[in-house]
């Protein structure tokens, strides 16, 4: 009886864990339902604009709006970086159809920004670079090869203009952000508009000339370190023609374009047995490094008849090269206008101590309010990356939360910021740390 008594009992229980299973589950699935349909509330509002840039060029833009109410909002300008750049910021190919499955989809960190921020409740505007297109697609290679430093600063100009003139947007709440090469237009622009901008948000900062010193730094003393550090693993001061052949960070410096493509490890060998014949052993200082210095004063001799995606423009090239760079011009902004640093610690495009230079620039010029972020293991896109290149990927949340909370701030939507650490601040002359 007792037995029988514990069956039924257990019979009873297992009816009511099956009930409220049930309802559980069905509850689960409601939920889940609803989060699925959440994902198709339009929450932004988009508009395609075309930009005039004069002279019968003409660019492509996008206008993003929080999806609900007619404004006006703060607006955002962003600036893009270098290279073939849509208005997206697209990082590689963008598959059209997404199908292949073993290729991920290519960031595009200007369209991240612009959603996150109109969500969020601001106006952004995002611009395809001249005789560029969707996808990175050059539409018409004679604007594009002809592009100078002048042009794009002229364009970002022109971009401004028209963010302000939108009838959502609000003229005496502008920000400009640039990212990248963006970060040697955003500041003239701000210089030159200093009743109409507010803000300056420079992320992968250029403080110094990026011919002369960046592309230096890069094609030079980051590849020679690059093989002291990994490729010299037992320190004995050269490195194997084996090795260099088969690392692609530091052969592409090294090996011609045609020969690289065909990825064929014996013809890149050989290619390489021209510079350094056919010793086994390659001195990093006697004979690498002086190569690479070889190599960047040809790269930037400004003689290249291509021009195409996997390098600068003669045109642009020559005319970055005689640009003033940030460090200089930085403290003729306004002192009304607020300023933001962001860069990741891994940047090997745009080093961290561009950042700190800028950062040290405008706190001798006694800047009122000017902050600096700097994010760990992050790289020039603002998600995971080594120390040595660029990793592929969307901006890290927290990058974006911290960049919206500082815009709150500065754009009268707030009275204080607390960043990814919890630190509060009025954003007078600060500096932290992202996680």
């Amino acid at each position: 009886m007792n037995r029988t008594l514990y069956f039924n009992q257990s019979l009873g229980l297992l009816l009511i864990s099956i009930i409220a299973l049930s309802f559980l589950s069905s509850s689960f699935f409601k939920q889940q339902d609803q989060l699925l349909a959440q994902q198709y509330i339009e929450t932004i509002k988009y508009s395609d604009l075309v930009i005039d840039l004069d002279d019968g060029v003409k660019t492509s833009a996008q206008l993003t709006l929080p999806g609900i109410g007619k404004g006006p909002f703060p607006g955002v300008l962003l600036i893009p970086g270098s290279g073939v750049t849509d208005k997206d910021g697209t990082v590689g190919f963008m598959h059209k159809d997404g199908s292949n499955p073993t290729t991920p989809a290519a960031p595009t960190p200007l369209l991240q920004i612009a959603q996150y921020l109109s969500e969020r409740g601001f106006g952004v505007l995002r611009y395809d670079k001249r005789g560029v297109g969707t996808n990175n697609t050059i539409l018409d290679p004679d604007i594009w090869t002809n592009a100078t430093a002048n042009d794009l600063i002229k364009d970002s100009k022109k971009a401004l203009n028209v963010l302000i003139k939108q009838p959502e947007i609000d003229p005496n709440r502008i920000s400009v952000i640039g990212h990248s090469e963006g970060t040697m237009y955003a500041p003239r622009v701000a210089i030159d508009n200093s009743t109409v901008i507010n803000n300056v948000i420079l992320m992968g900062t250029l403080a110094q000339n990026p011919v002369k010193d960046l592309y230096y730094y890069q094609v030079v003393t980051s590849s020679a370190e690059y093989a002291k550090q990994v490729l010299d693993k037992n320190n004995t001061g050269s490195i194997s023609i084996k090795q260099l052949a088969a690392d692609p960070h530091l052969r592409k410096f090294l090996v011609p374009l045609s020969i690289l493509s065909t990825n064929n490890t014996q013809d890149i060998t050989k290619a390489l047995q021209k510079d350094f014949g056919t010793n086994e052993s390659i001195n990093i200082e006697k004979e690498l490094k002086p190569l690479l210095m070889k190599v960047y004063k040809n790269l930037t001799s400004f003689k290249s008849s291509e021009c195409n995606l996997l390098g600068p423009c003669p045109a642009w090239w020559e005319s970055v090269s005689s640009l003033v760079p940030n460090l200089s011009i930085i403290g003729n902004i306004s002192k009304s206008t607020d300023v933001l640093i962001l860069n990741g610690e891994n940047d090997s495009q745009t080093p961290v101590q561009q950042a700190f230079l800028l950062q040290q620039r405008l706190t001798e010029l006694n800047h009122p309010d000017h902050s600096l972020i700097t994010y760990p293991n992050l790289g020039h896109l603002f998600s995971p990356s080594p120390k040595w290149s660029t990793g592929l990927g969307p901006i890290e949340q927290y990058v974006l939360a911290d960049l919206y909370a500082w815009l709150e701030v500065h754009s009268g939507l707030s009275h204080s910021y607390v960043d990814t650490n919890g630190y509060t601040t009025l954003g007078t002359n600060s500096s932290s740390s992202g996680n």
